[in-house]
C-alpha cells in the first residue's frame, strides 16, 4: 500500500495552466514465494460508486496467484486517494495513470485492465501511449466517443438529480432495496458529486473518432452482460477493432465484476497468457431490463 503524488497540468485541452499534486493510494500484489512475475497488470475502476476494492475482492489474488505483478489504485476524488475539487476530465484521469507509472518505475509494457469507466481511461492511455500498452481488456467499457459523451453525460444528470438534489430519499430506497452497503457507496457518490465538479468536467472531456480507435494495435478482449445497458456494444467495436475478443455473459447486467468474478478471472488469465482465440465471440440471447442510474457508472 503506498501513496503517490501526482504533478501535472490539468488543462489537457489548452496551454500548461500548473499542477495539483494529487496524492493517489495504490496496492501492488504480487506472486508469491517471491518468483518472478510473468507480465504486468494494472486494474482501473469506474466512476463513483467504484474503487480499487472492487478488483481486491474479486479478481486481483488469483491474477497475482497465476503469476502476475498486479498494479491496483484508487482513481482521484474516489477510494483513500485525494478529492481535489476540481480536475475530472478523462485526460486528466490518463495523466494520472501515465505519472502512476512513472513513479512505480513500469517501463515495459502493460496489459489494462478496466471496468467501466475505468476502460475508457485504458483506451485513452493506449491512444496517447501505443509503445506502453500490451493488451486492453475492458469490462462494461467503451471508448470515448460521442455516444459515450452523451450516455455518461445522461448517467451524471441522473446522479445529481437523484443522489444530490433528493439524497435523503434515494438513499432511504437504496439502503431499503439494495441493502446498507450499496447504501454506503451511493452515499459516497453523492458526496463526490456534490463536493467537486465532476459532473461537469468528465462531459466536457474530449472525444475521440473512430478513426482514432481503429489507430489501437493492441490486443483487445471487451467484456459485457447480456442483459446491461452496453449489450450490443461489441457488435461495433468489432467492425472497428478487427480481431478483437469480445465476451458477451448471459443473465448479467453492469455489475459482471461482482457477480461473476470467476468467469472474469478466467477470461483475463486466458486473454494476458495469450490463450484467447483472436475474434471469438461469445454470445447468448438473454433479457432483463435497463440498469439503474447507479449501477450504470459507466
Amino acid at each position: 500500500m503506498a501513496m503517490i503524488d501526482t504533478d501535472h497540468a490539468t488543462d489537457h485541452d489548452g496551454p500548461h495552466t500548473g499542477t495539483d499534486g494529487v496524492r493517489l493510494h495504490v496496492q501492488r500484489l504480487s506472486p508469491p514465494d517471491g518468483r518472478p512475475h510473468t507480465a504486468t497488470a494494472v486494474l482501473i475502476h469506474g466512476l463513483l460508486t467504484d474503487s480499487l476494492a472492487s478488483w481486491y475482492f474479486t479478481v486481483a489474488p488469483d491474477l497475482a496467484a497465476a503469476g502476475l505483478e498486479v498494479v491496483m489504485y484508487d482513481q482521484r476524488g474516489h477510494g483513500r486517494s485525494e478529492r481535489p475539487g476540481s480536475g475530472y476530465r478523462l485526460d486528466t484521469f490518463v495523466t494520472d495513470l501515465e505519472r502512476l507509472l512513472d513513479r512505480l518505475d513500469i517501463t515495459g509494457p502493460v496489459h489494462l485492465v478496466g471496468n467501466c469507466f475505468g476502460g475508457t481511461v485504458a483506451f485513452a492511455y493506449a491512444m496517447r501511449h501505443p509503445e506502453r500498452v500490451a493488451g486492453i481488456a475492458v469490462i462494461e467499457a467503451k471508448p470515448a466517443t460521442e455516444s459515450w459523451l452523451t450516455e455518461i453525460s445522461g448517467i451524471l444528470r441522473r446522479v445529481e438529480e437523484e443522489l444530490v438534489v433528493h439524497e435523503a430519499e434515494s438513499l432511504a430506497w437504496v439502503s431499503a432495496h439494495r441493502g446498507a452497503h450499496t447504501a454506503r457507496l451511493a452515499k459516497s457518490a453523492a458526496r463526490l458529486v456534490r463536493t467537486t465538479t465532476i459532473a461537469e468536467d468528465v462531459p466536457a472531456s474530449r472525444v475521440v473518432s473512430e478513426e482514432q480507435v481503429r489507430a489501437v494495435r493492441c490486443p483487445v478482449l471487451a467484456v459485457y452482460g447480456a442483459d446491461s445497458e452496453l449489450a450490443g456494444q461489441e457488435r461495433w467495436l468489432e467492425s472497428i477493432l478487427p480481431g478483437t475478443r469480445t465476451v458477451v455473459l448471459p443473465g448479467q447486467g453492469h455489475s459482471v465484476l461482482a457477480e461473476a468474478p470467476t468467469r472474469i478471472r478466467e477470461l483475463l488469465l486466458s486473454w494476458i497468457d495469450g490463450r484467447g482465440h483472436e475474434g471469438e465471440h461469445e454470445r447468448r440471447t438473454a433479457t432483463g431490463t435497463p440498469a439503474a442510474a447507479l449501477e450504470a457508472d459507466a
